[in-house]
């Protein structure tokens, strides 16, 4: 599917990316991959390691259509992971938050349907599905914007799907690694927001793998939402540290006891498949899309009426020993 492609990631010198880019360097031969990001020094960081003939690194902010533009030229599939994440960061600076995450998305989709892109998959978080913090907010408005993208492609064969799923284990905000610097730096205790607090969990791999898997998958317009286990900050801790005392510090402003990614009141668009489920769109588009049998021939059925997943009632928990195991197997890229 990828064998002489060119792919464009914006966002690319993340976790994300250079996972996606070492697993396609050796699953495929793709004719270009383009990085395209706004650190000059992660870009040169990156290109240190993949330096490969196919490896482009163009300078770029998603919040310039005439770049992204430029930078789409020839491209056939685009991932689109560049995003302002942190959610204290964001609710002190909401406006760069929306020019990034909103602005940046519509500039994304202006691009990929000016290049005539093939595919686009955007990258979403559990914080989208009903949202309580400004950095969830604008991920659900860049979701709803890449679904209805679907409507504008005209004669185009551009198709925009979105994928949505937890706390990665080994990327750079996620509490692994936060927990890893405290014990790096001698604490007494960690710190525990609520005792009750659960998040899913997946790992760079999976997560990468997910991706390039709905590439094949997609009509266009669905949310694609895999199966993937949940853990408690107390286990989680256990895991790390079981030695070291807790102290509860609070919920952060912005934060949720638990992560739901296919909201109750999205279960009448939600079907599930044998290891993921799909949110349809809520608008119609002006095509007929079967979306219960996906590209690769894959067959789903509608949930229940009422049905939520969230990270508080999935029905697979990681113990201890099983948190440890994917803790080792997603180390940070």
């Amino acid at each position: 599917m990828l064998n002489q492609k060119t792919i464009l990631i914006t966002g690319g010198t993340g976790s994300f990316g250079k996972q996606f880019v070492q697993t396609i360097l050796a699953r495929y031969q793709p004719k270009k991959v383009i990085i395209y990001s706004r650190d000059e020094l992660k870009q040169y960081e990156m290109a240190q390691t993949f330096n490969a003939p196919q490896m482009r690194y163009f300078i770029g902010d998603v919040r310039d259509q005439a770049r992204l533009t430029q930078a789409m030229d020839g491209v056939d599939y685009v991932i689109h992971a560049a995003a302002l994440k942190h959610v204290p960061v964001a609710e002190y600076n909401p406006m760069e938050c929306i020019k990034t995450n909103i602005y940046g998305a519509e500039n994304v989709i202006h691009a990929a349907l000016a290049c005539g892109v093939h595919r686009v998959i955007a990258l979403s978080t559990d914080k989208a599905a009903n949202p309580i913090n400004l950095y969830g907010a604008t991920k659900l408005a860049s979701d709803k914007l890449f679904v209805a993208a679907n409507n504008i492609v005209g004669q185009r064969s551009t198709r925009f799907s979105v994928v949505r799923y937890g706390n990665v284990v080994g990327s750079r905000g996620s509490v692994i690694p936060f927990f890893q610097k405290l014990l790096a730096e001698g604490v007494k205790e960690l710190p525990i927001t609520d005792e009750r607090m659960t998040r899913f969990w997946i790992t760079l791999q999976d997560g990468v793998d997910f991706v390039i898997k709905n590439f094949a998958r997609m009509h266009g317009g669905e949310i694609f939402v895999p199966k993937i286990p949940s853990a408690t900050i107390l286990d989680l801790a256990q895991a790390m540290a079981p030695q070291l005392p807790r102290k509860i510090i609070g919920i952060r402003p912005g934060e949720k006891l638990h992560e739901v990614m296919c909201p109750l009141d999205d279960s009448h668009l939600t079907l599930e498949f044998h290891d993921h489920f799909v949110i349809k769109p809520s608008i119609a588009f002006n095509m007929e899309t079967p979306y219960e049998v996906n590209g690769c021939g894959e067959t789903g059925a509608a949930v229940a009426s009422g049905f939520e997943y969230s990270s508080g009632t999935n029905p697979v928990f990681l113990d201890v020993a099983a948190i440890q195991a994917l803790i080792a197997q997603g180390s940070p890229t």
